[in-house]
């Protein structure tokens, strides 16, 4: 092995080590304070940890790896070169320990992992150094800091000093093992062998703060959350408008900023139904046949629907699976301006009614990997007991970026779901095969592709022939899904629930009404669908406005669950409630609105460029505001309120027992 590859290895790996004891020392000081753990947590919490190490150590070497190997900055070019690069490493220690320290002490304080939001500390410096110098042995802790840094120093420099001796290896061996070395290097980096890389979200693991705490290295959760470090909600501005909020969606009135209301069940099961949530990839309502498209894209979906019950004018807040996701789950729009709420690691933990479902085993099935769109932090994190299958999980091979195929995924679900079950279940299938590339597999079913050319079928909304296509493999999808459920003997007691994560399209198709062309409706417009004709009665349909922060509230009344409600969703059997869906176009400033049931009023974040539109209006364009003066305002105001009021629980909506510290 050449020298400078050799004292890399033993830097790195010492790197490890003494992090790994900077995490023992971290459970042994703070394990008293959790709530217990077992041992199995604590395990996986440090093998998840050192993966978190070694991306740091990794990183921290990357620049002697890169520019040590130029002669001219090399090492072992001179002993000033030496020196410095020994310098380089004693400095990097002491910056990752005195994160280290402020870690320590933030979580001390706070019960929390440092992150980037510490920085609202220097708002106030001449206080927080105060606090910080009477609370703490400060010129302690900076010695020991430096001494740490000078002992690391030291150590380089006689590592360095001891590879500079040993003899160099041929430049032919140098290439081959720089090449190794980089592959491995960029393992190291990687950290995972799936198609999404380690990321932040791999360190909730659990539902116990205390394990995912202990898995999390301060400096990488800094830098994680340093583009979210500015606070991504007014209080004031939620505060004005909470009453509003309230009433909306039938919270008792109080001083705080809380939403919290009981769930009383529209129907009492004597035996608690199994749950099927389906969540169908860009599954727009005017592209299937039950909602009028000609081309019969959805024969399956249609028969469905015929024999269920369906909420006809349900919309989600916006357009983009990780954001429908995230509010499906947690009953509140993705209100995050640049990335997703599921990429924010200030936003992971979440209140969910899924956890309402006590004594249920609970699934979640998806052909890839959780961390796209970092969701496996949202929902591992936060269902206790979730047995999450994606990559590495499944016996069907991969077809394209979002994993296996749909058809393969529905099959392997129903295989883990299969038999006799002594507890109920709730399962959730996410699906991903109409969404580019459009990739059907072949020989592994009878689906056969339809010959059409573009220009027919964008005739009719559909971007293209391939989309067409992938559109009907998803519903046979759904039709093979539904062939395997009714062979079972848990389907007469079970709950199917079908919905778009979003709508997709191009507005110029000849069966869109006005406003679906001119206003972009069918982006948001999605069918849902509960299927349970032993359960829920004989097929119907329900028209009246709803939206996807609904969903877990319904799901949960339909199966007879009482659950706490702490977020902006509505029972949609609840004949009190207010038919109106929240709206919100992402980019730039957002643009927030409020759909109701002939009107859609819009209007810019900030309070500009507000305008009301008749979705009945031959011009669905023209701005009404003038003749409804009073509608506009009212809806102005409670638009304006359901915003700000969605930006503060993002961030104030963890369950009770994960909310240690948060309001000191």
């Amino acid at each position: 092995m050449p020298r400078l590859l050799r004292f890399i290895l033993a830097s790195v790996l010492a790197a490890v080590a003494a992090m790994a004891l900077l995490r023992l020392g971290f459970f042994l000081v703070f394990r008293d304070r959790s709530e217990p753990v077992t041992l199995g947590l604590v395990a996986e919490a440090f093998r998840v940890g050192a993966k978190f190490d070694l991306r740091l150590a990794l990183l921290v070497h990357l620049p002697l790896f890169l520019l040590g190997a130029l002669p001219w900055l090399s090492p072992f070019r001179s002993p000033t070169l030496r020196r410095c690069w020994a310098g380089y490493l004693a400095a990097a220690a002491a910056i990752v320990l005195v994160f280290y320290a402020f870690d320590f002490g933030h979580y001390a304080y706070l019960e929390l992992r440092l992150d980037a939001t510490i920085l609202r500390f220097l708002y106030e410096p001449s206080i927080s150094a105060g606090m910080i110098r009477e609370t703490y042995s400060v010129p302690l802790v900076l010695g020991g800091i430096a001494a740490a840094g000078a002992l690391a120093g030291w150590a380089a420099a006689r590592g360095l000093e001891r590879a500079a001796a040993l003899a160099p290896v041929s430049r032919r061996r140098r290439l081959l093992a720089g090449a190794a070395a980089a592959v491995v290097v960029a393992a190291g980096l990687w950290g995972k062998l799936q198609w999404y890389p380690l990321r932040w979200a791999d360190a909730y693991f659990s539902t116990s703060p205390f394990a995912s705490a202990l898995a999390v290295n301060p400096v990488l959760y800094f830098g994680a959350t340093w583009k979210n470090r500015a606070r991504g909600y007014d209080e004031a501005a939620a505060r004005a408008g909470w009453p509003l909020v309230a009433a909306y969606v039938g919270a008792p009135a109080s001083g705080s900023l809380t939403l919290r209301r009981p769930g009383t069940p529209a129907f009492s099961r004597p035996v608690p139904p199994n749950v099927v949530l389906v969540i169908l990839e860009s599954f727009a309502t005017f592209k299937t046949g039950y909602f009028g498209n000609p081309l019969d894209p959805t024969p399956h979906f249609d028969a469905l629907a015929s024999e269920s019950l369906v909420f006809t004018r349900f919309h989600t807040p916006h357009a983009g699976t990780a954001r429908s996701v995230f509010a499906a789950l947690t009953g509140l729009p993705d209100v995050e301006r640049v990335r997703t709420s599921s990429r924010n690691p200030l936003a992971v933990r979440q209140q969910t009614i899924l956890t309402a479902f006590e004594g249920y085993d609970k699934f979640f099935f998806m052909g890839g990997s959780a961390n796209w769109g970092n969701i496996r932090g949202m929902l591992v994190n936060n269902v206790p007991g979730l047995v999450l299958h994606e990559e590495g999980d499944h016996d069907a091979p991969r077809v394209n970026v979002w994993g296996i195929s749909d058809l393969r995924l529905v099959e392997e679900a129903h295989a883990a779901l299969r038999g006799p079950r002594p507890r109920p279940f709730l399962a959730v299938i996410k699906t991903s095969g109409s969404h580019r590339p459009y990739t059907i597999p072949r020989g592994e079913s009878d689906f056969r592709s339809v010959a059409r050319t573009d220009a027919e079928v964008q005739r009719f909304g559909f971007a293209s022939a391939a989309e067409y296509n992938a559109f009907r493999y998803l519903d046979h999808t759904v039709g093979r899904l539904m062939t395997l459920a009714r062979r079972e003997p848990w389907y007469a007691n079970t709950i199917f629930v079908f919905f778009g994560d979003h709508g997709l399209g191009p507005r110029g198709a000849e069966h869109l009404t006005p406003a679906e062309r001119q206003l972009e409706v069918t982006k948001l417009h999605v069918p849902l669908v509960l299927h349970a004709p032993a359960l829920l009665g004989p097929p119907r349909t329900d028209s009246t406005v709803a939206s996807e922060l609904d969903l877990l509230p319904t799901v949960a009344s339909a199966a007879g669950v009482p659950y706490v409600n702490t977020t902006l969703g509505r029972d949609l059997f609840d004949p009190a409630r207010s038919p109106c869906a929240f709206t919100i176009r992402h980019g730039g400033e957002p643009t927030i609105g409020l759909l109701c049931d002939r009107l859609w009023f819009r209007m810019r974040a900030d309070g500009s460029e507000a305008t009301l539109h008749g979705l009945d209006e031959p011009d669905p364009l023209r701005d009404l505001t003038a003749e409804h003066p009073e509608e506009a305002a009212r809806m102005r105001e409670l638009t304006g309120a359901i915003y700000q009021a969605a930006r503060w629980l993002t961030f104030h909506n963890a369950p009770p027992e994960q909310v240690a510290g948060r309001g000191r």
